[in-house]
């Protein structure tokens, strides 16, 4: 009886196995196809799990390479616009916040407003100043990145105006922002 026991163990110990060997070749064949075609360099159609494995790793660690190179080049690119940031990349300086550009193109106004995002202002209140001055607003959006926010106004002249002071306008929403 015990005989048939552990014939029957070691029939279940070979499936186990086997089916362990098929589920590794599986992943192996997968993660080769995710190699691309000029890292893989084997030119033989014959299979060769640890020929595969090296290629990943050397191809993980080509990734690895370009990604510290682009973010130097992207700590680069930021220093020279003016936006440093520290070491991690978390925080940026600010930049003298706010920012309000008007820009014209006809009888189109587009507003732009970044301000912190611990000193926010009233969106209405922008609204108000266009409509005060003659604008009737086509479209107004924000949206919230890291610490700040950024409002876009786009609004056209209306009624006998020909045109909306972009000067003014700016003065009053610096004054409603500040």
């Amino acid at each position: 009886m015990k005989k048939n026991g552990g014939e029957e163990a070691k029939v279940e110990r070979k499936t186990v196995e086997k089916n362990r060997r098929m589920h590794m070749k599986s992943l192996c064949c997968k993660l080769a196809t995710l190699i691309p075609k000029e890292e893989n360099k084997s030119s033989r159609d014959v299979y060769n799990p640890s020929d595969h494995l090296d290629q990943a790793a050397s191809y993980i660690k080509k990734l690895n390479e370009r990604v510290e190179k682009l973010k130097q080049k992207k700590i680069a690119a930021m220093k020279t616009q003016g936006l440093d940031k520290d070491i991690n990349g978390a925080k940026m300086k600010d930049l003298s916040l706010p920012v309000i550009e008007v820009r014209e193109l006809d009888s189109v106004l587009e507003v732009v407003v970044v301000s912190k995002l611990n000193k926010p202002f009233m969106f209405h209140q922008v609204v108000a100043v266009l409509e005060e001055e003659g604008a009737l607003i086509l479209n107004a959006s924000f949206s919230v990145v890291g610490d700040k926010i950024f409002h876009t106004f786009h609004s056209q002249a209306v009624g006998s105006r020909s045109g909306l002071e972009a000067s003014s306008l700016s003065e009053r929403i610096r004054e409603l922002v500040l």
